[in-house]
């Protein structure tokens, strides 16, 4: 298994998905290879180093986490499967998970390079203006939040956006109900600042398990996919722990007191929905970095994205735990359809085996805990459906629903101030669509054929066909990308 992002990205070039890049435009060029890296859909990621009007030792790495290949790479799995295979797989490795605690160490990488209190200067990290409207330059899209609950010292790791305000001070927005956002409140309430550790550069895996809200600790979480646990150093000024083979880590603490204009930030949803806010400053008293740091950047696009695609593969994995443990019987499969960005639009197939069998489905997929936050839709599909195939959920509810019966609508869900359909006065709370899209249980014997191969039929002709129709046999059944 590897050890940290370096050698992670020796595996991504291997494969020949990692493209370099010297000598491109913070603003002009970056932004724009990223988005366009992005939207390809499993596009390379892309090392840019020797950015004009910065140490050229300075690297932002874009687009890493974009392709299930890549994804793969992270769990050990073989790469060149398609999104169904992905899914069982995750699933299999995720029902069985035995999490391992981080280990704490003495040194590290990290420690390479120290800069202290008045040392520090922010502005010299290359930071683009990632879309053309955003409020200000953010660092962090791809980090890795650390933070302690004053109460109970659980760790949590988050994915949140960072934007430097000057030489050593950055906002961190924290979306409602986030378990960084909470343990930041609890410290406010005790009029104390909150402790903080920014992660800018790290193991892939451990920024997806704190942009997915994995159901353990994060480190834990890691170190169990990994079968090893992440090894860690106490920060000085917090004792936080922060990865010991990270590649750039801040240090310092969310002020009760000060605030700041922060945004407007163009996020996950493709809209600037949480326009500009008051935010607490952030204050960094260290700066620890390796020599020749990467910042590894995911900033958000407008949806489908080779993001949305790989991370969809553990999102669902774990959606489909969490509802087998809850006694959901004979779920087929789970997705999470690309155009909802990971959140917004939920397919589930089952066998149903009896009365009630899809809603309770449609239930515990908009509920259960990978599936809460800031939901919109859950289609609920019978085992022939392909829910991996757009095309094929959206004529499922075109031809198995009938809207009078088989829409419910649940109001006062947990929602977000990125939500754009919810008006300012109102955010916080959405209301979510469960869609039946089976065969009526009560004559489901008697529903109409379906007209066509199965999909075990397609996948046998292909095989032996597509290399003359097509002169290379392409993704069978909808389910490959």
């Amino acid at each position: 298994m590897y050890q940290d992002l370096r050698d992670w990205l020796e595996q991504v070039e291997a494969i020949g998905e990692l493209r370099r890049v010297s000598g491109a435009g913070l603003d002009d060029d970056i932004p724009a290879v990223t988005e366009i890296a992005e939207h390809a859909i499993s596009g390379p990621a892309v090392l840019f180093d020797a950015i004009p009007g910065y140490d050229p030792a300075y690297r932002i790495l874009v687009n890493p986490i974009s392709s299930l290949n890549r994804t793969a790479l992270m769990a050990g799995f073989p790469v060149g499967l398609s999104k169904r295979d992905y899914v069982r797989l995750w699933h299999e490795k995720l029902k069985d998970l035995r999490c391992l605690p981080p280990r704490e160490v003495s040194d590290g990488p990290i420690l390479q390079n120290v800069r202290r209190d008045d040392e520090i200067d922010l502005t010299r990290l290359p930071a683009p203006i990632w879309h053309r409207d955003d409020g200000g330059r953010y660092i962090g899209t791809g980090d890795a939040v650390i933070s302690r609950d004053p109460d109970s010292g659980r760790i949590n790791v988050g994915t949140y956006r960072v934007s430097i305000v000057d030489a050593q001070h950055v906002y961190c927005y924290i979306s409602p109900g986030k378990h960084g956002r909470i343990n930041r409140d609890k410290y406010f309430a005790q009029g104390q600042p909150c402790p903080l550790a920014i992660s800018l550069g790290h193991d892939p895996l451990l920024l997806h398990a704190g942009a997915m809200s994995v159901p353990a600790p994060e480190y834990d979480w890691v170190g169990g996919i990994k079968g090893e646990p992440v090894e860690v150093i106490a920060g000085e000024v917090t004792g936080l722990p922060i990865p010991a083979r990270a590649e750039l880590v801040l240090e310092g603490e969310v002020s009760p007191t000060e605030t700041g204009v922060e945004g407007p930030f163009g996020e996950w949803t493709g809209y600037y929905a949480s326009a500009a806010r008051a935010e607490y400053l952030v204050t960094v008293k260290r700066l620890y970095y390796r020599d020749d740091p990467i910042n590894t950047a995911t900033p958000p696009a407008r949806p489908p994205t080779g993001k949305h695609l790989a991370q969809n593969c553990i999102r669902a994995g774990l959606l489909r735990e969490e509802m087998r443990a809850a006694g959901a019987p004979d779920v087929q499969d789970v997705w999470m359809l690309e155009a909802g960005g990971g959140a917004l639009w939920i397919a589930v197939s089952l066998k149903q085996r009896y009365p009630g069998h899809a809603q309770q489905v449609g239930q515990l997929a908009t509920f259960c805990h990978s599936g809460a936050y800031m939901g919109r839709v859950v289609v609920v599909v019978d085992e022939d459906i392909d829910v991996y195939d757009t095309a094929q959920v959206l004529w499922a509810i075109a031809t198995r629903c009938d809207p009078e019966r088989d829409l419910h609508v649940v109001p006062r869900t947990w929602s977000t101030p990125l939500d754009p359909i919810i008006p300012t006065a109102r955010k916080g709370f959405n209301s979510r669509l469960i869609v039946d899209a089976t065969r009526p249980w009560e004559w489901r014997d008697e529903f109409p054929g379906v007209v066509g191969l199965s999909r075990e039929e397609i996948d046998a002709a292909m095989r032996k066909w597509g290399p003359l129709l097509f002169g290379t046999a392409p993704a069978l059944s909808g389910s490959a990308v």
